[in-house]
């Protein structure tokens, strides 16, 4: 069985606005990545938001075809995660995790990676580094160094794996006190890697800037 956890229990800080809660052609950007991973075939999404954003964007009283349930977030984001993956129902034999704030996911772009993902135990979706890569100093100043792209990749959500597999590595990271900022990270605490899929367009609301190119890639592809 495959579900899915959607992180969006952060507070928009950087954004300056509850990007989660915008409106994005005309339904709050939570609920459009809800409702890529209910179309993509998930049995249940597990949303972790505080209850305050569940009503805010409609989650309260939306109705789906499959579960999709709440829980509380932790303090950083592997808490939530975890706090996700334990409410996920007997018999999950795969989970996405993916976050709240990439309404531009589609259902082909979450079957394919979930295709890689049972082909090889964990996929992700990412797209290659095609920018002039500088490093600078404390302020903001380039360095000589070169830095290549050559085989480097941007990280994405969603990231499927087994959710054994998924569990050990999260075991792992705590046994090790490790902090991590995605899944990919977690599980190559165990020395397994994650295969990369691209999938398009996926870009993450971060400023409200992004949710104006968002619109427009989303009412493009209508």
């Amino acid at each position: 069985m495959f579900c899915a956890v959607i992180v969006a229990a952060g507070s928009s800080r950087r954004a300056g606005f509850d990007k989660l809660a915008a409106p994005l052609a005309g339904a709050p950007v939570l609920r459009r990545s809800v409702d890529a991973f209910v179309e993509a075939g998930c049995a249940c999404v597990v949303v972790v938001c505080p209850e305050s954003r569940w009503h805010e964007v409609g989650l309260a009283t939306a109705s789906f075809p499959v579960p999709v349930l709440r829980v509380d977030g932790g303090a950083e984001r592997q808490d939530s995660v975890e706090a996700g993956l334990n409410a996920l129902p007997a018999g999950t034999s795969y989970v996405a995790v993916h976050d709240g704030a990439r309404p531009l996911i589609t259902p082909q772009g979450i079957r394919a990676c979930w295709e890689a993902a049972r082909q090889t135990g964990a996929a992700a979706c990412a797209h290659p580094v095609v920018d002039t890569l500088k490093r600078a100093d404390a302020a903001a100043r380039t360095l000589p160094e070169k830095v290549s792209r050559e085989h480097l990749w941007g990280m994405e959500t969603p990231q499927i794996f087994e959710l054994a597999l998924l569990r050990r590595a999260y075991a792992t990271v705590a046994e090790q006190k490790l902090v991590v900022t995605d899944e990919v990270s977690a599980v190559e605490a165990l020395g397994v890697p994650t295969t990369l899929v691209q999938v398009g367009a996926n870009l993450k609301i971060t400023l409200p800037g992004d949710l104006e190119l968002a619109e427009l890639i989303w009412l493009h592809r209508a």
